[in-house]
């Protein structure tokens, strides 16, 4: 049964023939009843005018403009034949919905407009010895059910339109929620990368630092060498640290379940950044101006990478003998970041392409992170040499 019910869903036709043989068998065994009991034969046209009116069912889906223009043609020659009613005119009901639901909107008017006329030219050209009260209230009746179905049609119509909007825009939406989708996964992997060039620039560059210093005092000064060494193993599990959080972020759960999760650095850990880049050979002066208080993530994550890349940048270009300054200053609605040393700095057309790490990555991404959290950033060479990194992160009150 489930088959059958399957296939004849995909071809309605087939019910629609059904339908249309059971009204011919009904309209001419009707006919021929009201004939005989009449004492007279069929009218010659009356076959035809069956046969085209069931005709009119069976293909009423494939071509509803077409079999509505063959109804009303087949009622004109009724009326002008003098057949009479057939029981094949509930086709004209069945016509009038079917167009009302799937037919052009044309033709929906036009059926509505016969259905209305239909009744009254009936009356008009079979009229009996009724008065007018009686004549006025049959076309009324008569009238109502061509109305009905072609309401019933329009509604259908609407249904499916609203149906059919409904699920455009879900489509839509799906569509919209996969490009967002799409947009933060490129997103997060921008900022994982920008994340591991902050982690592996810094921390390579203290690790080469000390590594050089060691080698240089292996022989002279072994306790030396070995605080460098333990410097270095002390910076590489850092780095990997890091590592393992941001590359974590990749698989759903990691950083739940690992147990080296490492939390995000804030303004809270220059300290320690600072003492690290002092220990690898650096001097630097770190003063905070101002009064303390708590920031956004997203902002000190931001202080907190300015200063590693200003820094590390200090290191492999500023050449011997350099010193750094960091300047943290909290004001009323924004915090402020000045990164100066007095190095020989990077060649010129370095800062002309946006960066100072040989590729332009490191001011490229300290842009990018100030941009996000709605800041300014302004770098470049300071007029009495060395290089000046000032930005101003803008403050939000954190509930």
């Amino acid at each position: 049964m489930q088959r059958l019910y399957d296939f004849l869903r995909r071809h309605p036709m087939w019910v629609d023939s059904f339908w249309a043989v059971l009204l011919l068998g009904i309209s001419v065994l009707g006919g021929s009843v009201t004939e005989e009991a009449q004492g007279a034969d069929l009218p010659a046209v009356t076959v035809p005018v069956m046969i085209l009116l069931s005709l009119v069912v069976a293909l009423r889906r494939r071509m509803p403009e077409k079999m509505l223009i063959l109804a009303m043609v087949v009622g004109l020659a009724q009326l002008i034949a003098d057949t009479g009613t057939l029981p094949a005119n509930f086709a004209f009901l069945v016509i009038i919905y079917t167009v009302a639901a799937d037919g052009a909107r044309w033709a929906s008017r036009i059926a509505l407009t016969g259905g209305l006329c239909a009744a009254p030219l009936a009356q008009l050209r079979w009229t009996s010895e009724q008065g007018v009260g009686s004549s006025i209230a049959i076309v009324i009746f008569q009238t109502v059910p061509f109305a009905l179905a072609w309401v019933l049609g329009d509604s259908v119509r609407t249904r499916r339109a609203y149906l059919s909007q409904l699920e455009e825009r879900a489509d839509r939406l799906e569509r919209e929620r996969e490009a967002q989708s799409k947009v933060a996964v490129a997103a997060e992997r921008a900022r994982i990368a920008r994340e591991l060039h902050d982690v592996v620039a810094h921390n390579v560059s203290v690790m080469v630092v000390q590594a050089d210093g060691a080698a240089y005092v292996l022989d002279t000064a072994p306790d030396q060498a070995k605080k460098a060494l333990e410097t270095i193993s002390g910076t590489g599990r850092q780095a990997l640290a890091e590592m393992r959080r941001l590359l974590g972020v990749l698989r759903t759960g990691e950083h739940q379940e690992s147990g080296e999760y490492v939390p995000q650095p804030d303004v809270d850990q220059l300290d320690d950044l600072i003492e690290e880049v002092r220990t690898a050979g650096l001097p630097v002066d770190y003063k905070i101006e101002g009064t303390p208080r708590p920031l956004p993530s997203g902002v000190e994550l931001t202080a907190y990478r300015i200063v590693q890349e200003a820094l590390t940048n200090t290191r492999k270009h500023g050449g011997p003998n350099v010193g750094a300054s960091v300047r943290l200053v909290y004001f009323d609605d924004g915090l402020g970041l000045l990164v100066e040393d007095d190095g020989k700095g990077a060649p010129h057309e370095l800062y002309e392409d946006g960066g100072i790490d040989g590729r332009g990555h490191g001011l490229i991404g300290m842009r990018e992170r100030v941009g996000m959290v709605g800041g300014t950033l302004d770098a470049g060479p300071r007029p009495g040499g060395g290089f000046r990194i000032s930005a101003l992160l803008p403050l939000k009150p954190v509930n």
